[in-house]
């Protein structure tokens, strides 16, 4: 079976530790109500040379929306910092195997990093390993990140006011289906229940096998359960912008390179006044 490129297994990753040019990213982050703090727990132990990466801290500090992409330039500054030059090669993880990492694997390859990978598994298949781990915050050497912004990775409002009303592009919501049914309110005040019209539901869970993204096989046939087409355009959402990117990463996983990510998510569209919000399950076919 072929290796998939933007995937490293922990044993794998083990034998770059250390290496220069290798880039280790903490990039965990959870929701309140699963009640885990990512910064604690990386202190508390971590990939060897793992820096942390605060997804709620890299971000436009204009937005009132969580997670929205910083300029090309706070973004450098941010990750140069860290010690991560736009050459390296980036390995990211996070502590649930497979949940918040995918989405900064998707923010350094829109900020122009081309060797980008996620650890297979996160955390956990790391420590299942055996491998060590070390604890507090990690040191590391500024480094300059000269990147620059895609701007076919990402869709902001304004376009995807228009995707929706068009009613031709393919948009997988990655929530829960009891949100994206807007049976279950979701979590942020003052955001509608519901989905987008158009959307096809494609919780995040149903790419992965115990924290590790499916195989191939697997992959296609999640999104052919979802009613979508893996080999034609998507843009991905979620319900800010973390989760949608497990999306990406799979259907980059097979080959189809004109995913999207839509930054604002359904915070964004269910917070405004203007855009159409529907509700309900999707017809079984």
């Amino acid at each position: 079976m072929t290796q998939n490129p933007f995937l490293i297994s922990a044993e794998d990753l083990a034998g770059v530790v250390g290496r220069d040019g290798v880039s280790i990213v903490d990039a965990s982050w959870y929701l309140p109500a699963q009640k885990r703090f990512a910064k604690a727990e990386y202190e508390a132990g971590h990939v060897p040379g793992a820096v942390f990466f605060d997804q709620d801290a890299i971000v436009d500090p204009g937005s009132s929306l969580p997670h929205t992409l910083p300029s090309p330039e706070i973004f450098a500054a941010k990750v140069g910092a860290l010690g991560i030059a736009e050459t390296d090669t980036i390995v990211v993880y996070d502590g649930m195997g497979l949940f918040s990492a995918p989405r900064v694997w998707w923010m350094f390859r829109v900020f122009g990093a081309k060797d980008v990978r996620v650890l297979d598994g996160g955390f956990p298949a790391w420590q299942a390993a055996g491998l060590s781990t070390e604890t507090g915050i990690a040191t590391s050497t500024p480094a300059t990140f000269n990147g620059h912004f895609d701007p076919q990775a990402a869709v902001f409002l304004p376009e995807m006011k228009d995707l929706v009303s068009a009613g031709s592009s393919q948009i997988a919501d990655a929530r829960p289906a009891e949100r994206f049914a807007g049976e279950a309110p979701e979590p942020r005040q003052g955001v509608r229940a519901g989905h987008m019209p158009g959307a096809a539901n494609l919780p995040f869970l149903q790419l992965t096998d115990n924290g590790r993204l499916k195989s191939p096989e697997g992959l296609r046939q999640a999104f052919a359960e979802a009613g979508i087409d893996p080999g034609r355009p998507v843009v991905t959402s979620c319900g800010s912008g973390v989760t949608a990117a497990v999306i990406n990463l799979a259907l980059e996983s097979l080959g189809n390179h004109a995913a999207r990510l839509y930054d604002g998510s359904w915070t964004e569209w269910g917070s405004a006044s203007d855009t159409p919000v529907e509700t309900g399950r999707p017809a079984k076919s």
